[in-house]
């Protein structure tokens, strides 16, 4: 028997009898992907994996010559309860992420190396939203922002080939004011996060331009949404989300170079104006949405956000979305 010392101490510990730590199971799928044009290969027994994999990160085309990022999810037995778990709680230590839901359902990121590793149930497999967000997504997104990419909250539009960060708090109207110019006439990169990759010398963000979410209003804004189902998130408010390409005339981008930050305010009672604001008053913001998990990236994050903070900030504030629209072609033709 183990003595008490001997747990104390990290004495050696005896492995169980039958394979509970899953050390025995194969993972003979494996395909890679590219999120965000980030290569990342994905390893499972589960075909139920890989078809979530391939929904979420299949229609994206490789844009970085980087070493793969690695996720490998084993999936075993419902263990008598087939309930989807709740909500995983997060943990990070010295570059190490956990995502742990319950003993059967968990994820390990190791952000310093590009690893990742996750069990989870069968029933869970079968639940593909909270499978898509939670592990899938949650591990790439992870993995791809402590060591390639500063995450920003905003949109990423591009009027007249004037790329544009639109940045707020959530309900600033981000996806509302980036749809809208793409009915316009602008092309669409993303809605609501966007990501600058590390390393670079000029002020690129790449986002999903394969996607957008709408708050379940939009239909009272975009006739063309109505009677689209709302999607119960597995996080955050419920959402209306649609494909691109479901969307007509949208012209759609991977990237754009930033040349304005557009902060978004349309609940000022204050007349429409587009308000310069100074580089010191939008750092702290910016500084919110960044996942510095690792001593390695943290000075590369900052480097990419002095660059990306180089280029004219401006609050705009507005009630009408045409208002809006006019206004920013105004500045993307005119520089002012």
């Amino acid at each position: 028997m183990q003595t008490a010392d001997a747990v104390k101490t990290g004495g050696p510990m005896s492995a169980p009898d039958d394979d509970s730590v899953l050390r025995q199971v194969e993972l003979p799928l494996r395909a890679t992907y590219f999120p965000l044009g980030f290569p990342l290969q994905v390893f499972s027994n589960s075909h139920a994996v890989m078809d979530a994999a391939d929904e979420s990160w299949g229609h994206f085309q490789p844009k970085f010559n980087l070493a793969p990022l690695e996720l490998r999810i084993t999936v075993g037995d419902d263990e008598g309860n087939s309930l989807l778990p709740a909500v995983p709680a997060y943990s990070l230590q010295k570059g190490i992420l956990l995502h742990i839901a319950n003993t059967h359902n968990f994820l390990v990121c190791d952000l310093e190396n590009g690893h990742s590793f996750g069990s989870i149930t069968r029933s869970t497999a079968d639940y593909r939203l909270y499978l898509q967000y939670h592990f899938l997504e949650g591990a790439a997104l992870s993995m791809v922002t402590a060591m390639h990419a500063t995450p920003i909250h905003a949109a990423c539009v591009s009027p007249f080939g004037s790329g544009m960060l639109l940045c707020g708090d959530s309900g600033a109207g981000k996806s509302s004011l980036s749809y809208a110019g793409a009915r316009a006439g602008w092309t669409f990169v993303s809605d609501d996060a966007s990501y600058l990759p590390l390393n670079r010398r000029d002020r690129l963000v790449i986002g999903n331009r394969h996607k957008i979410r709408f708050r379940s209003q939009g239909s009272e804004l975009f006739p063309e949404l109505k009677g689209r189902p709302v999607t119960p998130r597995a996080a955050g408010k419920p959402s209306i989300e649609v494909p691109t390409t479901e969307l007509t005339g949208l012209t759609t981008a991977d990237s754009a170079v930033v040349e304005y930050i557009i902060f978004l305010n349309r609940k000022d009672p204050g007349a429409d104006a587009l308000v310069p604001l100074s580089k010191s008053s939008a750092l702290p913001w910016f500084k919110r949405s960044c996942f510095t998990a690792t001593n390695r990236t943290r000075g590369d994050q900052d480097a990419a956000l002095e660059r990306l903070l180089s280029v004219p900030i401006f609050e705009l504030r507005y009630r009408d979305l045409d208002w809006a629209i006019e206004r920013l072609e105004r500045l993307a033709v005119t520089g002012g």
